[in-house]
């Protein structure tokens, strides 16, 4: 038995699909829906039970099935980088999370959780995943602070050894299409594209980096899957590590996929950045993978234009938009 948390949202719901894909269903899914469209993501999906994420520690404590958890699969938190509400930060990013570690630890469940690169700030002390790194970080705004915090909670308690972290850079691919501000900015161009011939991206507000030269480490959620199908393989593994690609690539690049994909001319159009964004934008961002691939995970070759343009066609120009569609 697994428990998933953040079940519905893009990269639960494929956790859950990937489970399904091996032939795991006996899965506990905890989340919530809101008014969002997420639950379009647990379509075709197979499970034993959801929860209700407010819920999901009273289940604990009283169902049958929680004695059966072998492993946990923490994906859930807010994942708004916009989010100003601090205290709603700590409640569910910080304070949930720190709970359900208890539980697992106390329960003997595998416990695999979601960080972020965000930690990481502006990039000033680099990307690297070693944890003498961690205490030194200062990331840019609340959400990485909140995931920051989590981390340094983990350390501090000397449990790098027990759980395993996982700081997701920039995630992309089918699933996501509920994030709305927060989705990929590949799920954003392909409109502009395909109804304008045009794809609009942020200025540089910076002299080091030309207009749309600013650089992700984009990974596709396919490569997020092979590393928590790793770790949920390899239960002695453990430790907080840095899941990106290693290597970066310009917003620039990836317009000019989605123009290809499309098979379009490429006609890129710059746009200040909001003020809001100007302090806590990171400009680059590049996973030391080092730690991970020493640990065992299979290394990723370069894929970046043939995941772009496979998302683009098989998915967001097609009617079939959802893991389980195709």
């Amino acid at each position: 038995m697994i428990l998933v948390t953040g079940a519905a949202g893009f990269i639960g719901s494929a956790v859950v699909w990937s489970l399904n894909q091996r032939g795991v269903t006996d899965l506990i899914l905890a989340d919530s829906f809101g008014k969002t469209e997420k639950w379009k993501n647990l379509r075709g999906l197979k499970f034993k039970e959801f929860v209700d994420r407010g819920d999901l520690f009273n289940a604990l404590e009283d169902a049958e099935w929680a004695r059966e958890i072998k492993a946990v699969v923490h994906m859930g938190a807010c994942a708004d980088t916009t989010q100003t509400d601090v205290d709603f930060l700590m409640t569910w990013n910080y304070e949930y999370s720190r709970i359900l570690c208890e539980w697992s630890l106390a329960n003997n469940a595998r416990f695999i959780y979601a960080s972020s690169a965000a930690v990481y700030g502006d990039g000033a002390l680099g990307f690297s995943d070693k944890d003498e790194l961690t205490p030194k970080l200062r990331p840019l705004n609340a959400y990485g602070f909140s995931k920051w915090l989590f981390d340094m909670w983990v350390l501090e308690h000397k449990l790098q050894d027990k759980v395993a972290g996982l700081r997701f850079f920039n995630v992309f691919g089918p699933n996501e299409y509920h994030k709305a501000r927060m989705a990929s900015v590949i799920l954003h161009a392909y409109p502009q594209v395909r109804d304008t011939n045009k794809v609009r991206l942020f200025e540089s507000h910076r002299p080091d980096f030309k207009h749309g030269e600013q650089r992700r480490d984009f990974i596709h959620i396919a490569e997020v899957l092979t590393g928590i199908k790793f770790l949920l393989d390899k239960p002695n593994v453990n430790g907080i590590f840095n899941l990106g690609t290693g290597t970066p690539h310009t917003y620039n690049q990836l317009a000019e996929n989605v123009f290809k994909a499309l098979g379009k001319q490429t006609n890129i159009e710059y746009f200040p950045m909001p003020d809001d964004l100007q302090s806590r934008y990171q400009y680059e961002t590049c996973a030391d993978m080092t730690k991970f691939y020493a640990a065992g995970l299979p290394k990723f070759t370069d894929r970046f234009g043939e995941f772009v343009q496979s998302y683009v066609r098989d998915y967001m120009d097609k009617d079939s938009r959802y893991l389980a569609d195709v």
